[in-house]
């Protein structure tokens, strides 16, 4: 993994090195002797290659210091500097010059991506414990979000169930509910039905004459639980005593009262009599009148 950023700052460095020092051969050769020429080219490359290797010797301590790594990037924009100068004032292939300037700078910036590569360097064995905290993260993640879509499927199959079942429920109040006021509001037009009354007092007038049959609608609503019938606290009353007592009861309003209202008024008095020996006394007395 090493060779894969120290060897291309290495080629850069030695080209950007031989591209400078032809160059200041060339450039200052036609102005003073070459070996003044040559000595100027080596002396910008030996500064440039002194700091980085005085660098490369601080970075192997685990040390830095701004003062070598501010003289090497000087040197390194000098030779930059050489290398566009003799660019601009070239009569031929200016531009090509001019594009291989920036190669000194681009050697000091490969250095500086292998000193950043050498400090986060890891072991191998680093690496993989790495890996491995990374792996098991994402399987605890993994796990996690599929516990969560499957709580959510459960979740959503449970309450699109209730909620079916609370429509089911609702539909068949609503429908019991309009059952029974149709059937209320038959009852009560029937009631009021204006041939009702005559209807009801053709059938009973054979049987009960001169007894106006009354017809109530039963009371719909809460009820309250009625308790057992109480024990006769005294002796029970012979069938005269109790046609007796049916017909006086009976006769204590014009018009006759009707069956219910004689049996409600009979026991509300604190009478007590079976419900079948108190039909009985009904029919015999109505029978006699």
């Amino acid at each position: 993994m090493k060779a894969k950023t120290v060897l291309p700052a290495v080629a850069m460095t030695a080209v950007s090195m031989v591209l400078t020092l032809a160059v200041v051969v060339m450039w200052l050769g036609t102005a003073v002797p070459w070996p003044v020429a040559l000595v100027v080219g080596l002396g910008i490359d030996g500064g440039w290659l002194a700091t980085l290797a005085y660098e490369r010797r601080l970075a192997a301590q685990g040390d830095h210091s701004r003062v070598v790594t501010s003289v090497g990037w000087f040197f390194g924009l000098v030779a930059a500097g050489v290398l566009v100068a003799h660019a601009l004032t070239a009569e031929t292939s200016a531009a090509a010059w001019l594009a291989v300037a920036w190669l000194p700078v681009a050697a000091k910036a490969l250095w500086l991506v292998h000193g950043l590569w050498e400090r986060t360097a890891l072991t191998p064995a680093a690496l993989g414990a790495i890996q491995g905290i990374q792996q098991e993260a994402r399987d605890e993640a993994a796990v996690a979000r599929a516990r969560l879509r499957a709580e959510a499927a459960t979740e959503e199959t449970r309450l699109t169930a209730v909620t079916q079942a609370g429509a089911r429920v609702a539909r068949v109040q609503a429908q019991t509910a309009q059952a029974l006021s149709h059937a209320w509001s038959t009852l009560e037009t029937a009631r009021k039905g204006e041939g009702t009354g005559r209807a009801l007092t053709s059938v009973t007038s054979p049987v009960t004459p001169g007894v106006t049959a009354r017809w109530e609608l039963p009371v719909w609503g809460p009820s309250e639980p009625t308790s057992a019938p109480a024990l006769e606290a005294g002796p029970a009353l012979t069938d005269a005593a109790l046609d007796a007592l049916v017909d006086e009861i009976r006769h204590s309003e014009t018009p006759a009262l009707s069956y219910r209202e004689m049996a409600k008024r009979f026991r509300a008095s604190g009478h007590s009599a079976s419900e079948v020996r108190l039909r009985a006394a009904w029919n015999r007395v109505v029978v006699v009148a």
